[in-house]
Formats: C-alpha cells, sequence, structure tokens
C-alpha cells in the first residue's frame, strides 16, 4: 500500500469486515459461520466507532457495501432451514459490494489526507503567524476610505527541536476549524464540492507553532512568497518547510480579496473578490492590477521584516533575520508579482518564479538574479508564455536561469499533488512528492549560490532537473 494511502485502523478493521461479509458466503460451510460473525461485529463496531470519531467521505461506499451485505450474510445463521441465495443471484450482489468497498481505499487513494515530505536539513521548523497592517495605504478592495491595507503572513523559520509531545501544526490554518474554513472557501473557488477536499484539515506538517528559533546568533536569509491567483499563504508548505530545514525563514502573504479566504486575527474571514471574465484583454488589465497589488504587499512585508527582527513586533525572530538578503518569490500570478516587485524595490535580493506570466505593463531593467521555474511546455500551453518571460529575464543586470522541468503541470510547483488525484493533467505525472521535491532542491541550489558568499554557479545543479537556459546580461 502507498505511503499516501493512509487509512486508520478503525478504516482497516471496517474494509476487512465488509470483504469477510461478502466473501463468507463462499466459504465451505465449516468456517462459514465463525467467519460471518466474525467479519459483522468487526463491520458493525468499527463502523460505531468511525461514526463517533467522524468518518471520512470516503469510507460511505464502504459502509454501504456492509450494510447491504450483512443481512445476507447473517440471516441464514439466524434462521434455522432458511436458504442461501443461488450462486448466480448472490454472484452479481457480491460484485457489487465488492466494488462499493473497494471504492473507499480508491477514493483515499485519489484524494488522500496529504502527508507532507520530512524536511532533509539540519534544521528542526518553527511556524508564526503575524497579521501586518500598512498604515499608509488605503484598501482598494472595499469603498470604505478609512480601510487600511492588511496582509496576513505566516512564518517558516531554522527552529529548536519541539518539546516531546509538541502537536504538529495543522495545515491551511492556525486551528483546524480555521483549516476547514479555508479549505471550504479554496473547493468552493476551484468549484467542487467542499467535502472533495476535507482531507486537508485533518493533514498535519512537520512544523510546530511558535517554537524557539534554532540554537546559535545565525541571522538567516528571508524567502517571500506569494501564492496564485485565489491560493493562499500555506499553499507551497512542503517547500516552505524544507527551506526552512536548511537555514532560510520563508515568509507566505495571503493577500485578503484576492485569496480565496483570509481568516483575520479577530475571527473575521475574507472571501477573495477575484474572478476571470473570460474576455482575454480584459482579464489581462485586471490580472496587470492585481499583480501590482501583491507587488506593494510583498515590498510592503520585505519593510516590516526590520520590525520582527529589532523585536519591535514580537516573536520568535527577533535578532535572527539577515534583512539584507531578502528574496522575493510566488507562483503563478505571485510569481509574476515577485518579478515586478524586484523591478519596483532594489532591496530585493533576488527573485524566484514558479511558474508565473510576467503581467507588468511596462517592464523595465532590474538588477536581481531570477530562478524561473516553468512547467513541461505542450500545444495547450499559451503561446505568449515563455517569450514573454524570456523578455522580461533578458532584462535582469544579472544572470538568471529559466529551468523547464519535464513531467511537471501547473500545480506541481505547489503542495497539490500531495492531495489531488495523481493524474498528469492536474499535477504533473512526478508522483506524490516528486513535485514538491524538485521545486525545493532546484530553490535551494539556486538561493545557496546567490546568497551565500562563495557558492559556484548553480547552472550544474539546476540542469539535472530538467532544460536549463541561462540568461546572462549584456556586456556594457
Amino acid at each position: 500500500m502507498s505511503a499516501h494511502v493512509v487509512l486508520s485502523l478503525w478504516e482497516v478493521l471496517l474494509v476487512l469486515g465488509a470483504v469477510g461479509l461478502v466473501l463468507a458466503r463462499w466459504l465451505p460451510p465449516r468456517p462459514r459461520r465463525p467467519v460471518t460473525l466474525g467479519a459483522a461485529v468487526v463491520a458493525v463496531l468499527s463502523g460505531v466507532v468511525l461514526g463517533v470519531l467522524g468518518p471520512r467521505w470516503q469510507m460511505l461506499p464502504v459502509v454501504a457495501g456492509a450494510a447491504l451485505a450483512l443481512p445476507f450474510a447473517v440471516s441464514p445463521l439466524l434462521r434455522r432451514g432458511a436458504r442461501r441465495a443461488p450462486w448466480w443471484l448472490a454472484l452479481p450482489g457480491a460484485a457489487l459490494c465488492l466494488a462499493l468497498v473497494a471504492a473507499g481505499p480508491a477514493a483515499v487513494w485519489a484524494l488522500p489526507t496529504p502527508v507532507f515530505p520530512e524536511p532533509s536539513g539540519r534544521f528542526a521548523v518553527g511556524t508564526a503567524v503575524l497579521e501586518l497592517t500598512d498604515p499608509e495605504r488605503p484598501e482598494t478592495a472595499t469603498p470604505a476610505p478609512e480601510d487600511r491595507r492588511t496582509v496576513v503572513t505566516q512564518f517558516w523559520y531554522p527552529a529548536r527541536k519541539p518539546p516531546a509531545g509538541a502537536r504538529p501544526a495543522p495545515y491551511l490554518g492556525r486551528t483546524e476549524h480555521e483549516a476547514r474554513v479555508v479549505s471550504d472557501a479554496l473547493a468552493d473557488y476551484s468549484g467542487l464540492p467542499g467535502f472533495l477536499l476535507d482531507g486537508l484539515p485533518r493533514a498535519r506538517t512537520h512544523a510546530a507553532y511558535d517554537v524557539p528559533a534554532a540554537d546559535g546568533a545565525e541571522r538567516f536569509p528571508v524567502v517571500l512568497f506569494s501564492p496564485g491567483l485565489g491560493g493562499v499563504r500555506a499553499q507551497n508548505t512542503a517547500w516552505a518547510e524544507e527551506l526552512a530545514s536548511h537555514g532560510y525563514v520563508v515568509v507566505g502573504l495571503d493577500h485578503p480579496y484576492d485569496s480565496a479566504a483570509v481568516v483575520l486575527a479577530d475571527g473575521r474571514t475574507i472571501r477573495t473578490k477575484v474572478s476571470a471574465t473570460g474576455d482575454d484583454a480584459k482579464d489581462e488589465r485586471r490580472a496587470a492590477g492585481w499583480t501590482a497589488v501583491r507587488a506593494a504587499d510583498l515590498s510592503f512585508v520585505r519593510a516590516q521584516l526590520g520590525r520582527v527582527h529589532s523585536g519591535a513586533v514580537a516573536g520568535p525572530l527577533t535578532g535572527r533575520l539577515d534583512t539584507a538578503r531578502v528574496v522575493a518569490a510566488g507562483h503563478s500570478l505571485g510569481g509574476g508579482a515577485a518579478l515586478q516587485a524586484a523591478r519596483q524595490d532594489p532591496e530585493f535580493a533576488a527573485v524566484i518564479d514558479l511558474d508565473g506570466y510576467p503581467h507588468d505593463p511596462s517592464p523595465q531593467p532590474y538588477r536581481q538574479p531570477v530562478l524561473a521555474l516553468t512547467q513541461a511546455i505542450g500545444p495547450e500551453t499559451d503561446p505568449d508564455y515563455l517569450p514573454q518571460l524570456t523578455r522580461v529575464l533578458a532584462l535582469s543586470g544579472a544572470t538568471s536561469y529559466r529551468l523547464t522541468v519535464p513531467g511537471t503541470g501547473h500545480l506541481t510547483f505547489t503542495d497539490a499533488p500531495l492531495y489531488l488525484p495523481p493524474l498528469p493533467s492536474l499535477a504533473g505525472s512526478l508522483g506524490r512528492t516528486g513535485g514538491p521535491r524538485v521545486t525545493a532542491a532546484a530553490s535551494l541550489a539556486f538561493l545557496d549560490a546567490v546568497l551565500r558568499p562563495g557558492a559556484e554557479d548553480p547552472a550544474a545543479a539546476l540542469s539535472a532537473y530538467g532544460t536549463l537556459a541561462v540568461h546572462r546580461p549584456a556586456g556594457p
């Protein structure tokens, strides 16, 4: 069984009990009775326990299969002289029940509770959430002139090993309730029934909330991350935890009125107001506006890092941030925002663009190196994507890298492969953990090269993951 088809003990017992009920009818007379009674007890008991604990929707077909098989399996044992149905009538029923039982583990395999890859670095990972309000910037998404722009951020950072018994942080929120609110909003934004993603609030990450930073006085470089359109700050948790375990602080941003749902500290939930219209020209103008807001959010958070480092904003990272080495990063629309933020804010040291189309209406030269990861290019790829990205990379005053990773789709560079059906059209063909691992490995090779003194050119390391194009600045 795959490590990502994870069934609890009671779910395994329910499946085994249901299978036993269906197959007992075909056993020889002597073992038939004990197998039937044992399977009935196991199926009923596990079903009751799961009902109390809260069953996953994937187990409902198993319950249905067991419920259909139970009376036909048990009734001949309870009534003397009762005749069993002839085999030619029992066979289709048995096949139907087995199909229902098999549908449960199959659904768990297709839409599992995500299991995050174990970070490979030497540091444990801590996480903290910080809400920042810009008093100088009005909130353009609301009519109230007194509203100020608020950004919710989540930090993943090198930490001390959590104490024994510390509960791992939930995925998508500070609490399971917040995670469920965000999960339901993501499903709604994608046009899916909420129950299909109900594994997300159940997931636990490898980080622990508010644990002290790693021992020592080392100051850690910072990577600011903007998610995709409608995405949320935690959508790249596997990537963030891997980077943090190797000595980087990753800060994911929720962009209110853009992210699918943003839960504020006072309990209010802000849902997205962005959507496509179907008119390409109009949507491009809207995307340029959203990108500009996100770029401003990235610059605002970068400026606030000094307050976090100084202790003016209380938290576990006082004195531990290297505010001279801050990278703008993002996925999809967030990648385009990272490129624009670097062009507008020279204090950023580098850019990581995870399959993001540049929407800057007036791109200009900028000084920072860029790593751009792109999905495998095919007939359905926007024909303007690579030419536009190449033009923007050519404006960099430093050597930049465009890496096209085979077997990837647009969502491969997020956590989506961990919980969506493993279909190439959805999340690429690199498997459950292949996409997040490649994304993190390429990012680390680039970050180490551009931020750490004496590092080698990352081209050789990056070439191992796909087709690499190197963009070197033109001479004077």
